[in-house]
């Protein structure tokens, strides 16, 4: 993080410098200067650009270091098909959501790093993006209501949709979905979610969220 800071903070310092040394060549009619000098403010405002567009980023996605546990959810049914799903995360109030179907699903936006971007020693990062149920039968999927709930916020400038969108454009990105296998919603089930390098993983931490895993 302090490398990323840094290499914000230089090139934001050399486009200010190249940005005013193309002026005053340019003013001078000194023109192959002006040139030279347009073409370094150029690429230190992309590097500055990206720096910048890379914190946001980071501040607003939460670290992952290996394995971590990062919610809780539990399950009260309201009627045969309709539950309030209870999602704890740790330093946010509860969240409620209403879920149909006999199952759910978590998905989570995922940005690991590879050469070139690794030498800035970042660790992966995450932000949880949905909360989905659904019908264990096919035919009831096409046709019954359908639920799903965005978790998260808004950002500025997001790293993981740029990856996705222009890849060419930032190498040493890799962005994707991280899921959860669907796993049964009963009443008063409840699981810790937890997330690795690649994928979020469900498990059941009472007696009814076994025996619902245990029977699926």
């Amino acid at each position: 993080m302090g490398i990323l800071i840094g290499i914000s903070l230089v090139s934001g310092f050399f486009t200010f410098f190249f940005l005013f040394r193309t002026i005053n060549c340019a003013r001078r009619f000194r023109l192959v200067r002006a040139s030279g000098a347009g073409v370094g403010c150029l690429v230190s405002a992309t590097l500055a650009g990206a720096g910048v567009m890379l914190l946001i980023s980071y501040w607003s996605y939460g670290q992952l270091t290996g394995e971590q546990l990062i919610s809780r959810i539990e399950f009260r049914r309201i009627s045969p098909e309709e539950f309030q799903a209870r999602l704890m995360i740790d330093g946010q109030e509860d969240q409620f959501y209403i879920l149909y179907g006999d199952e759910w699903q978590m998905d989570a936006k995922i940005v690991t790093w590879k050469p070139p971007a690794t030498i800035l020693g970042l660790d992966p990062i995450y932000q949880l993006d949905r909360l989905s149920g659904r019908y264990a039968e096919i035919g009831r999927e096409q046709s019954e209501p359908r639920t799903v709930h965005s978790l998260s916020a808004g950002v500025p400038v997001d790293i993981w949709k740029f990856a996705r969108r222009f890849p060419a454009l930032i190498p040493g990105i890799d962005a994707y979905y991280g899921t959860a296998t669907y796993v049964p919603m009963v009443d008063g089930a409840r699981y810790e979610v937890s997330l690795s390098r690649d994928a979020l993983i469900a498990r059941p931490v009472n007696d009814r969220a076994r025996e619902a895993v245990g029977q699926f």
